[in-house]
């Protein structure tokens, strides 16, 4: 199927990037969400992230331009009703990506195809709400979406070959490395990055160490860009503490209990860098 023009739901950090890597592709994009006030900040988020590359050398004035010039904004799902692709990227909720997609499935031209952002969600269980299972699949992009190369796609049980062979040729054509991944909780990426999250903060709960140093620990020992706990916060705690309720329900694993001290910090509205506050002060 040629995929012209994509619907991203969702102008949130994830919504913003990817519809800022497909407008930057050549494809029209039409965002979504709930409020014009919402919009003008993912707007205003997309506009800062390609002067950046222009001011790098990495893109010119004109092309930045035109790529955002590809991007339209609405607050209605009707208006994504001849897309050929429809990405979901709202908050990591069944309920809420199932009513997205009930909507979507109504409105969309039967050969349309819908993909979802979630970075745990069963794809098959979502796909099922929807009358086109076939045409049903996941698309995992990873935050900043403009600079990270990896995209997750995660068939459900039912994704058609032509459906995948469809996604993973968009991917590249994106720029992007798809990997393909079984419809498991977690898939790869946050079954093994969120139980390390999670350990780090059991180590500060339990006075193992200070913050600062659990993450000095995994950036010189391990060699990652930042330890896990500032990334906590890069996430957001409450994406990470949702996300391991879905590995905890999923496997059924008490190793995926989220510990007490991440549960408080989301009760209490210490949410990261988004909310001000989180394992360290922004």
């Amino acid at each position: 199927m040629n995929i012209g023009k994509v619907g991203v739901v969702g102008a949130g950090t994830m919504g913003n990037g990817i519809a800022q890597v497909f407008a930057s592709s050549g494809f029209d994009v039409v965002m979504r969400d709930v409020g014009h006030p919402q919009l003008d900040r993912g707007l205003g988020s997309i506009q800062k992230s390609l002067g950046k590359f222009v001011e790098k050398g990495k893109l010119s004035l004109e092309d930045s331009e035109t790529a955002l010039g590809r991007i339209t904004t609405t607050t209605s799902l009707s208006d994504m009703k001849d897309c050929d692709l429809v990405v979901e990227a709202i908050f990591e909720n069944f309920d809420a990506k199932a009513a997205a997609f009930r909507e979507l499935d109504a409105l969309l031209r039967p050969e349309a195809i819908l993909a979802s952002n979630t970075s745990s969600i069963d794809i098959t269980r979502l796909a099922a709400i929807t009358g086109r299972a076939d045409r049903f699949i996941g698309m995992h992009f990873f935050n900043p979406v403009p600079l990270m190369s990896l995209v997750e796609i995660i068939r459900g049980l039912a994704t058609s070959d032509q459906t995948y062979s469809t996604i993973r040729d968009l991917a590249v054509k994106l720029g992007k490395t798809p990997v393909e991944v079984k419809d498991y909780p977690g898939f790869v990426s946050n079954r093994v990055l969120m139980p390390m999250i999670n350990e780090a903060v059991f180590a500060l709960f339990e006075g193992v160490a200070s913050k600062e140093d659990i993450d000095t620990v995994m950036k010189l020992g391990m060699n990652h860009p930042m330890g896990p706990l500032t990334l906590a916060d890069f996430i957001g705690l409450d994406v990470c503490l949702d996300i391991l309720y879905v590995l905890y329900d999923g496997f059924k694993d008490p190793k995926y209990r989220p510990c007490p001290l991440l549960v408080k910090m989301v009760q209490a509205g210490k949410l990261g860098r988004k909310s001000g506050e989180g394992f360290y002060k922004y």
